[in-house]
Parts: C-alpha cells; structure tokens; sequence
C-alpha cells in the first residue's frame, strides 16, 4: 500500500456508492415523528476546505519512516483528523476542522514504529494511532495538549498474517480491516467471527485498542477474549506478552494494553485465537410480546445452556421504527400483519437470534434457544427476516448520512448494566435522551435494543433521531450526550460497553474507576510514555 487509505467518504461512512434512500411511508413516519425536516447542505468539496497550517516536522522523524512515508496533503490530513461520530460528521460537512495532524506517517514494521516514537518523544511531538478512523467517541481526534506538533500515525501497512493451525491462532497485523483479515482466515478454512457494525473499515488494531464487541459475541466472544498475546511498543519500550492459554503470572498485562486507546503506545499486531469456519448460519426472527418479555427470555438463555452466537431485542419504539423504515410493505405486509393477528400479537418487539457452526451443532443449539423462545411467548416470524438483518447489519451508518443530508441528527450511545437493573436503566436513560431533545425544542425518535448477553447482565444500544439545529448540531448534541452520560453513572451503569472511552467518556472515567484507579492509569502512561506523547487527552485526563 503506497498511502492512506482514501476509498471512503471523507465527510461520511463507507463506500461513496452506497446511498440509502427512504420511500415514502418512512418519510411520512419520519415526519410524523421527528417533524418537518430541512436538508442540511455539506461541503461540497475539499479544495476550499479550512485546516490549521501545518507545523514542519522535525527532520529526525521524516529519517524515521522515510520521507516517501510522509503525507500531508488537505485530503489526507482531513481524513485522519476525526473519527466517524455525528459531532465529527457535522464538523466535517461545514468544511473547517480547528484540528488536524501536521502529516500522516506510514509506517511498514515494527521497527519503524519505534524509530518513530522515538524521534517523536525526543522532539515533542504528539502522536495518535490511527487504525480505520471509525471512533465515534473523539478517539483519533488530533489533540495536541502541551505540544505544539502532532502526527497521525496510520497503520495501514501493517497488514501480516501468520496461522498456527494446531494451536488454533493467528498473528495479525494491526492495519488488516475486518473483512481483510476474514479473508485471509477463510482461505485456511478459518474465522475469527469478530462483526462489530464498523466491522467493513475498522481494524484489528483498532479492535484490540478500543476493546470491541461484536455482533456475535455472545457466540464468539467479545475482542478481549478473542486475544492470545499482544505487543505494544511504546515509547519506553517494547513491551510483549507471552502466547499462552493462561497464566497466572501476577495482573494481567495482557488486558493492560487491550483497551488502552493509543494512550501508552502503539499495538502493531495482536495473536488472536480463531476457530474452524462454519458450514452453516442459521439467522431467523422473533416477536416478543413485550420489551421486559423478551429481556426475559434472553437472560433465560445466558444464564443455561441454550445462548445462541447473536441475540437482539428491540424495544417498543425500535421495532416500530425499524418496521416503518424498513419492513415489509404492500401484500407482505398484509401478510406479516395477518400473521400476527392469528396469534393474537399486535406490536411487541423484534427479536433476532443467529446460530453458527456444524449442522449437528446448529439444529442442538436452536433447539435449545426455540424452547425459551416458546416459553417465553415469543411468536416466529421465520428466516427470511432473519436473514434480512443479517444482509443489513452493517447498514446503520450509510443510513445516518442520508438522514443528516436531510437536515436530521442521528447518533447511537451503548451501556449495559446487571439483570437486576437493566429495566431501571433503559427507563431512566431513555428518559434523560428525550427531555434533553424535547429541552431544545427538537423532540424525537429514541429507541434501544439488547444486544450483548452475559449470565449477569446485558448491554443496551440506544439509537436516536432528532431535527437538528443546523449551525449549532456539536451543541445540540453535547447536550444530548451530557444528559444521557449522567443518567448512566447515575444508575451505576457503565459509560461504555464497546465504543471506548475516547474524548467523550473520559470526564466519566472516575465514576467508572475511582480517583485511585485514574492514578494507577497514571502511573503507568508515566512510565510507558514519559514524555506524555501518546494520543493526548483520551481515556485519562
């Protein structure tokens, strides 16, 4: 790979050809709900686009990775200059940053890496990791902190891969995109079965840093447990852990550097424990009668023998909408609801359930999951909508850019909580979002689903949508994202089940940890990073 990556939008998510569009029974939900709407115009372009000027680089660091591995053009230094969040889109589509990376650095190894944290700790400059650019909590924002210079430090050529077959692991390189390194598995008839919703531009690297669950961890495992041994080379340093199953050799610095957000240094490859691809995935849907019911059922599962790889339960609103936006329509629909009504089902909520493996294993485990389901009043809506999600699931983001060109704010929040309060959770949360929007004169959708399951509890995805006040959308949404943070430590929930700490979470962390906590994180940046170089101002103030 000779430079970035520019084959995304730089003022949206994904592929510039795909470009979702509503009919008009979605539109007039939409309007119903949200209100009249006015398109919102964006940048045309990146020609007249304002950037700070960029700070010259020391020529110790261009020597470092080589002058050829050095970018610092508009285009590149845009795209490396947020993440994927709404407040970062919006700022994006106005077409002037306050900050951006002096130069984009590619580095090819290892080695690289350290020549170039080293160059930069004697120079002072601020570095920040950048893996595919899909933080939506402020984690690859160029904050410089007491630096004057700053530079974006892709991984993208950072892309190796070595099979162990008989242990079953692999080492990847943290620049491998999700799809890139499941493709490389698959040609040894192998998967690592990590989908999180970014899964098409995220990176190994980026999975690994930001502690990412996926959309199948119930099944597969969150990204924390999918780790064998990591390397993280920071500025003090190159530090390993060993390849084993376990140990019990002191705290785990295994689980020091997964999570650790480019915040003590830069993780250029992690061995990842993977399995046997399956020759068959079965996705299918449900109806349960009630949000509460269909929790139920879920924490039934988790806590016996019969959890499936993905388990998900709309509530109320999300189901509504998510029929209105996207279901069935016409004769099917008629169908769809015909077919509820024989069961005496009016509304309830979606549930999806998604079970992979062998066919032995597949026809035991739903078997084990239908038994719940049916206890629990769930009503079957069959495959093909089962299927539909699957089709669909990474189409969330491609959405919001159609919806924010016609003038709405969209974003989404996760937590996840005990058995025992996630229903005061969901309540009170749901609460705070919509009187914070309604505050401002701009009420709207918010809506949730479960999505994660453990045998103690379960995380909750919260989606809203909202008019959003044009030139004023960062506000809006700080506001929104204020209320609702303080709802979460207020229920003892936690600030974040997946989308890391970043900028955002970080005012929440000592609820999270404690004051001695935050001190113990400290201690170890001062150690690792002495000179406090490291992604500035993320996770740890």
């Amino acid at each position: 790979m000779s430079g970035p990556r520019r084959d995304s939008k730089w003022w949206g998510w994904g592929d510039p050809a795909v470009v979702p569009e509503l009919d008009e029974a979605a539109l007039a939900t939409l309007r119903e709900r949200v209100g009249e709407l006015r398109p919102s115009p964006r940048a045309a372009g990146l020609d007249g686009f304002e950037l700070p000027a960029p700070e010259p680089l020391p020529r110790s660091l261009v020597d470092a990775v080589g002058e050829e591995s050095v970018f610092s053009g508009t285009e590149d230094r845009v795209r490396h200059a947020s993440g994927c969040g709404y407040a970062d889109l919006a700022r994006l589509r106005r077409g002037r940053l306050d900050n951006a990376p002096d130069a984009v650095l590619l580095p090819d190894s290892a080695a690289a890496v350290q020549r170039v944290l080293d160059a930069c700790a004697t120079e002072g400059v601020a570095v920040v990791p950048f893996g595919g650019g899909t933080s939506v909590v402020g984690g690859v924002e160029p904050l410089r902190g007491t630096h004057e210079r700053l530079v974006s430090l892709d991984l993208c050529r950072l892309r190796g891969v070595e099979v162990d077959e008989r242990a079953l692991t692999a080492c990847l390189g943290a620049g491998l995109r999700g799809p890139e390194a499941e493709a490389a598995l698959a040609r040894q008839g192998l998967v690592l079965g990590h989908y999180p919703q970014s899964f098409e531009y995220a990176t190994i690297g980026g999975f690994a840093a930001t502690r990412s669950a996926g959309q199948a961890s119930s099944g597969y495992g969150r990204f924390d447990a999918l780790v064998s041994s990591i390397r993280l080379i920071a500025p003090a340093g190159d530090l390993r852990t060993l390849e084993t199953p376990h140990t019990a050799a002191g705290p785990s610095l295994r689980e020091l550097v997964v999570g650790s957000e480019g915040i003590f240094g830069v993780i250029p490859d992690v061995t990842v424990r993977v399995r046997p691809a399956p020759g068959q995935r079965r996705y299918e849907a449900w109806i349960a009668e009630s949000f509460e019911a269909g929790s139920e059922i879920v924490r039934a599962l988790a806590q016996g023998p019969g959890l499936p790889d993905v388990i998900r339960v709309s509530d109320e609103e999300e189901t509504e909408v998510s029929l209105a936006l996207s279901g069935p329509r016409g004769i099917a629909g008629s169908l769809f609801g015909g077919y509820l009504g024989l069961r005496r089902r009016r509304g309830g909520c979606l549930v999806v359930v998604g079970v992979e493996g062998d066919e032995e294993s597949v026809a035991r485990r739903r078997a084990l999951c239908v038994r719940e389901l049916h206890r629990g009043g769930a009503v079957y809506l069959g495959r093909a909508a089962g299927r539909s999600w699957e089709h669909g699931r990474f189409q969330g983001p491609y959405l919001r850019d159609t919806l924010m060109d016609m003038g709405a704010m969209v974003e989404t929040l996760e937590t996840s909580h005990t058995w025992s309060r996630l229903g005061e959770l969901h309540a009170g949360l749901s609460a705070a979002i919509r009187d914070s929007l309604s505050a401002q004169g701009t009420p709207g959708l918010v809506f949730c689903h479960l999505s994660h399951a453990y045998a103690d509890g379960a995380s909750l995805y919260f989606t809203l949508i909202s008019r959003a006040r044009q030139g004023e959308e960062v506000e809006q949404w700080r506001q929104v994202k204020r209320a609702a943070s303080e709802a979460i430590v207020a229920a003892g929930g936690t600030i974040t089940h997946h989308h890391a700490v970043g900028r955002d979470h970080a005012p929440y962390m000592e609820a999270e940890v404690g004051e001695l906590g935050l001190d113990v994180l400290r201690a170890v940046k001062d150690q690792l990073d002495p000179s406090g170089i490291m992604n500035p101002e993320k996770l740890i103030r």
